[in-house]
């Protein structure tokens, strides 16, 4: 795709904008929308439904097993302050140890497959090959992984999400280097080697843009850095959070090719990346905030999703940020350039976009730098009631809305939606929590506009709800909730099963009689 500016691109590739123009005019508000209670026949019969989970979340045992330390549990611990609750991940919901109850929980819902995270520091607890494997790392994941497949359910794998070895933070800054790129293909394919012939779906890295924005833009996640000194000892937000997007691309290209090269063939596995955005629709008619609606994409999905269609990054990366932005060698770009056989997306959210020119030049930062400013509020209206969690406005439209833009802008790839879920207050007591009918609404809404997309023509070929049960909800700590199940932290982390988790169930038995 030619990358001319938006103003002059517009012309060649209406598409864009004009659908963004139109997702104005012609969506409604989420609370006025009108939708069907879907049924499991309404998705094709080889649709995969399931759940996610990550590792720090969940697993627990953090000194147990060989395990290594990550980044996660040095932030957790030295900056407790910016966790909600001032929690930590040790125990989590335990399914280190709990793994085959949590198994069975997956198998009554009946779904067809579980996307869990390998913890990196785990399998190599020192971060690099060169510091060796850890057995007992590899036989945990070798039993979950058997344990699932036991009980029909598909392993659907997360190589990286969030959980960088402390050891390579400390040796070389982690993905603020090249180095990474070695490291993490040396890790993906102990996994490939270990894991590749059950395991037929790879995720590389989950979430880029969370990983680096909270990271190295805001600094209230780890490893901690950004511009502001009364919050981070270091870092730059206009600056290190385009190194570290960088290196995730080419590390996450490395192990892709490797994947390619030496195990697809035999192995007959598929291997992704998983991105996020919210859907993005301007806050008014006005043409300039339609423009700051399609920068605030480019540097959310386009930044990771453009290169990897078209081996460079969009144009209005590289028209604002200038220098700040690493350029791809020839062999870089050819490397990226398609090296993935689908797009996990992890949707939950939309935003509403107005245009917000810089006020001041030499104040650089990735939150202003898409000259771009988020709210809840289309044409003096409320886009959608919202959640718990100050981010999350539901707006069920979107999930259909982001899948077609997608498929238009990007050249069709295959998708999986690899999360979406609804949050809720995680101190409610048991009987509020298990009674949750709004999680059970989002995903009714949800899944009708997904199956629209599908009719549409977008190619999604799964679901994955976010998350089977109540976890460490990273910087939010135990005080929001997205889980299928109630944890009880104060009687030994019983497991409870909420409605959500009861509707999950029916809907996948359930029959159109119509269809």
């Amino acid at each position: 795709m030619d990358h001319g500016n938006f103003f002059s691109c517009h012309l060649v590739y209406p598409f864009v904008f004009f659908f963004l123009v139109n997702v104005l005019i012609t969506s409604s508000n989420a609370h006025n929308v009108s939708t069907e209670v879907p049924f499991r026949d309404d998705f094709p019969t080889d649709f995969i439904f399931g759940v996610s989970t990550s590792a720090y979340q969940n697993e627990g045992a953090t000194k147990e097993g060989g395990r290594g330390t990550t980044i996660w549990d040095t932030f957790a611990k030295m900056s407790s302050g910016l966790i909600s609750d001032h929690s930590t991940g040790d125990v989590a919901v335990d399914s280190y140890h709990r793994y085959k109850e949590d198994v069975k929980l997956i198998k009554e819902m009946g779904m067809d497959s579980y996307r869990f995270s390998i913890a990196w520091s785990r399998i190599l607890p020192g971060g690099s090959l060169s510091k060796g494997v850890n057995k007992q790392g590899v036989d945990y994941y070798n039993n979950l992984i058997n344990e699932l497949l036991s009980h029909g359910i598909q392993p659907f794998v997360t190589l990286f999400h969030f959980d960088l070895p402390q050891s390579l933070e400390n040796e070389y800054g982690g993905f603020l280097s090249p180095r990474i790129a070695n490291d993490f293909k040396d890790y993906a394919e102990v996994c490939f080697k270990e894991f590749g012939d059950r395991v037929k779906h790879w995720i590389t890295i989950n979430e880029p843009w969370t990983f680096i924005y909270m990271g190295y833009g805001l600094g209230i996640s780890p490893p901690g850095r950004c511009s502001n000194r009364h919050l981070c000892k270091y870092g730059n937000s206009g600056v290190e959070p385009y190194i570290v997007g960088h290196n995730l691309l080419l590390a996450h290209s490395a192990a892709v090719n490797l994947y390619k090269q030496k195990y697809q063939a035999s192995q007959k596995g598929k291997i992704g990346i998983t991105l996020n955005t919210d859907w993005m629709v301007p806050a008014s008619t006005k043409k300039e905030d339609a423009l700051a609606t399609k920068r605030a994409l480019d540097f959310a999905l386009g930044w990771f999703l453009e290169p990897l269609v078209s081996g460079h990054y969009p144009q209005n990366m590289i028209e604002i940020l200038k220098h700040r932005l690493p350029a791809f060698t020839y062999l870089q770009h050819l490397q990226i350039k398609g090296s993935f056989d689908f797009i996990g997306l992890n949707y939950y959210s939309t935003s509403c976009i107005s245009n917000n020119p810089p006020t001041n030049a030499t104040e650089m930062s990735y939150d202003t730098d898409p000259q771009a400013k988020k709210g809840n509020v289309r044409n003096g209206a409320v886009i959608g009631p919202t959640a718990i969690t100050p981010w999350l406005n539901v707006y069920p439209p979107g999930i259909k809305e982001i899948l077609l833009y997608i498929k238009e802008q990007y050249k069709s790839p295959v998708i999986y939606i690899t999360e979406n879920g609804y949050s809720t207050n995680g101190t409610e007591p048991i009987e509020d929590s298990v009674t949750d009918a709004k999680r059970v609404n989002y995903y009714i809404q949800h899944l009708y506009h997904l199956q629209q997309a599908i009719k549409e023509g977008v190619d999604v070929r799964g679901y994955f709800a976010w998350t089977l049960m109540d976890n460490y909800e990273f910087t939010s700590g135990y005080t929001v909730t997205f889980g299928l199940y109630h944890v009880d932290r104060k009687d030994g982390l019983k497991r409870y099963p909420k409605d959500s988790s009861r509707w999950f169930k029916n809907f996948l038995r359930s029959t159109n009689s119509v269809a």
